[in-house]
Formats: structure tokens, C-alpha cells, sequence
């Protein structure tokens, strides 16, 4: 019997062994996942810091690219009123006001 329980005793103490290996190997892999993890969630929040970047931008392009036409839209106003004051101006002097 005595040669049963040595048998049986390197068997649990090869399947211990084994058992650690694999537990160990296991609290790496966990360990790598949390750091994945971790990485993930900065470029999450990096890419809404950007996404919000990026609208901010383009509201001022729109901003930008708008003030050109509302330039010319002032001097078109400025030159249509030029223009009737003068006309107003030459009808009141041709009919000697």
C-alpha cells in the first residue's frame, strides 16, 4: 500500500505543479487584459476629446468661411444705398430742391 500513496502522492504533486503553472500563466494573462483595458479607455477618452475638437473646428471654419460673403453682402448694401442717394440727390437737383 505504501507504494499506492507515493504513487498517488507525485501524481497531486505533478498535477500541483502543473495547476500553479497554469494559474500563474492565467494571472498574466489577466494582468496584460487590465493593462489592454486601461489603454482602451484613454484612447476612448482621447477620441472624444478630438471628436469635440474637431466640431469646435469646424464651427470656426464655418465662421470663417462665412464672413467673406457677409462682407460683400454689407459693401453691395452700402453701394445699392450710394447709388439711390445719389439718384434721390440728382432728381432733387434737377427739379431745383
Amino acid at each position: 500500500m505504501d507504494m499506492e500513496h507515493e504513487r498517488r502522492l507525485t501524481e497531486v504533486e505533478q498535477r500541483s505543479k502543473s495547476n500553479v503553472h497554469r494559474l500563474d500563466e492565467m494571472e498574466k494573462r489577466q494582468s496584460e487584459q487590465e493593462e489592454l483595458v486601461s489603454a482602451v479607455a484613454v484612447l476612448a477618452h482621447r477620441q472624444e476629446t478630438v471628436e469635440s475638437d474637431v466640431k469646435e473646428i469646424k464651427t470656426d471654419v464655418k465662421k470663417i468661411a462665412s464672413k467673406p460673403g457677409q462682407r460683400w453682402e454689407a459693401i453691395a448694401d452700402k453701394v445699392i444705398w450710394a447709388v439711390l442717394a445719389a439718384f434721390v440727390s440728382f432728381m432733387l437737383a434737377r427739379v431745383g430742391l
